[in-house]
């Protein structure tokens, strides 16, 4: 399904579960159909399971968005508790279109408890509330962290156990009945070898003609590409050796402190989600990765480079990038906004220390070139998250994997064959519907939401004119 296909079928105010393998225009699908509702008029309620996917799409996580926080289970107190604030109650009730992605990432149970959440405060029995309900993600990337012993009363809870592992086998996902868009177009590889080593991957046909790639993109340590990051799978590696990395350039080092603004449990979700350090320390010659999109000023998450120097006055660094381009970097927010005011913000320079980051880290980046340690993953779809953030073959580099590496989880192989059938069905069926119907079925849907019709004009932003200063 192409992200037009995907597009039009989310127009028409039916749930979905947009997917497809990494690179395909997933997040720019969606961002396509926020931007669409905007110029009706319609705000959607963006969210995330991460705070890392939260802060990449602007929104909150979809615990924040509720008011669940970190609970696993919800008694009847609970949702009065969070009935009784207001500022959870108006957000939800005023909103029309709700996004969770890194959907992948969130369990059945948590799930099952933002349908609950929804229904209880827009006093609306449908399936989350009546609210359009938009998964976005790709289940063979990394999974939820299930709790392995829950201790709680069953008596006063609204659900007595999860159920599955992963937010598809819930009660509230099928209730939902999402339309499957399986995205199948590829915007971020362009190696064909390298595509077919993924989709193999993906289909748990890895064989032995694959390794052979692989292999041939083996090194040793003290062969890795310099101002290329290695991937590991646990944070005390990464830190390891950005410290080891940092402290043997020798010259002056220079300290960025952020800066905090707004509620406090706002802050700390924030926090957890930026990938630039509350303290970034630079020093000439440092490695480091770009952490936030600016295609204006010539970087994305993800672009390396290396710290050329420092500005005399401001004490900005001058970045050099790969491609040879060189940046003063400024710094960037990171905020939590709702109906156009901020509510909690972080400003930091856009950057973090790119000798090493984690595979979770760098999951919804896109690399030229990374450098990878797969020889400690210990969870399925560890490796081919590592994998599938490079472009291309010639900008992977193995130090060394494991047999876990190149494993999806079962259960996965088999939905996916599900999810693609599903796919296909949906595709035929919205296919059948002539134009002028279809936009009709759209057109509805955005008046039912209070937005502008599609056959008025959009609403425009009002020029501010500018006058020549004397």
């Amino acid at each position: 399904m192409t992200q037009a296909d995907a597009l039009n079928i989310l127009k028409t105010g039916a749930n979905v579960f947009l997917t497809g393998e990494p690179g395909s225009g997933k997040t720019f699908t969606v961002n396509e159909y926020a931007a669409y509702l905007r110029q009706r008029g319609i705000e959607p309620s963006i969210t995330a399971s991460t705070g890392i996917a939260a802060t990449h799409l602007g929104g909150l996580t979809i615990h924040s968005w509720t008011g669940i926080g970190i609970r696993d289970f919800l008694s009847k107190s609970d949702i009065s508790a969070i009935l009784g604030k207001s500022y959870i109650t108006k957000r939800m009730e005023a909103a029309h279109v709700l996004i969770i992605d890194e959907v992948s990432m969130l369990s059945p149970q948590t799930l099952n408890l933002v349908d609950t959440v929804c229904r209880a405060v827009r006093k609306n029995p449908l399936p989350f509330g009546g609210l359009q309900v938009i998964f976005v993600g790709d289940f063979f990337q990394l999974p939820p962290v299930i709790k392995e012993e829950s201790v709680f009363n069953p008596q006063t809870l609204l659900f007595q156990e999860p159920v599955g592992k992963f937010a598809f086998e819930s009660m509230a996902w099928r209730n939902a009945k999402p339309v499957v868009c399986y995205l199948t177009e590829q915007h971020r590889q362009d190696d064909t070898d390298f595509l077919g080593i993924l989709s193999a991957i993906r289909r748990n046909e890895f064989t032995a003609d694959h390794q052979v790639f692989l292999r041939e993109r083996r090194i040793l340590p003290n062969h890795a590409p310099d101002r290329v990051p290695t991937l590991f799978a646990h944070n005390h590696d990464v830190d390891r050796i950005n410290k080891q990395m940092l402290a043997k350039i020798p010259g002056e080092r220079h300290g960025f402190a952020m800066k905090d603004e707004g509620k406090p449990v706002l802050i700390d979700i924030l926090k957890k989600g930026c990938l630039s350090p509350e303290e970034l320390h630079l020093k000439i010659d440092a490695t480091v990765m770009f952490t936030k999109n600016n295609p204006k000023e010539g970087f994305v998450n993800g672009t390396l480079g290396g710290v050329e120097g420092f500005q005399k006055e401001s004490k900005r660094p001058i970045i050099k990038t790969r491609t040879g381009l060189r940046i003063t970097v400024e710094p960037m927010t990171w905020a939590v906004e709702e109906n156009g005011k901020t509510l909690a913000k972080l400003t930091q320079l856009p950057l973090r220390l790119a000798w090493a980051i984690t595979v979770h880290k760098s999951q919804g980046m896109s690399l030229d070139a990374a450098v990878m340690d797969l020889s400690s993953v210990f969870e399925f779809g560890q490796g081919y998250v590592a994998l599938s953030r490079v472009r291309r073959l010639s900008g992977l580099f193995l130090l060394g994997w494991n047999e876990r590496a190149f494993e999806v989880h079962p259960e996965i192989l088999i939905q996916d064959r599900v999810f693609r059938s599903s796919a296909e069905d949906a595709q035929n069926e919205y296919g059948r519907i002539p134009r002028d119907e279809l936009q009709e079925i759209q057109e509805r849907f955005l008046l039912s939401c209070d937005g502008t019709p599609l056959t008025a004009p959009k609403k425009r932003k009002k020029k501010i004119s500018k006058t020549k200063s004397k």
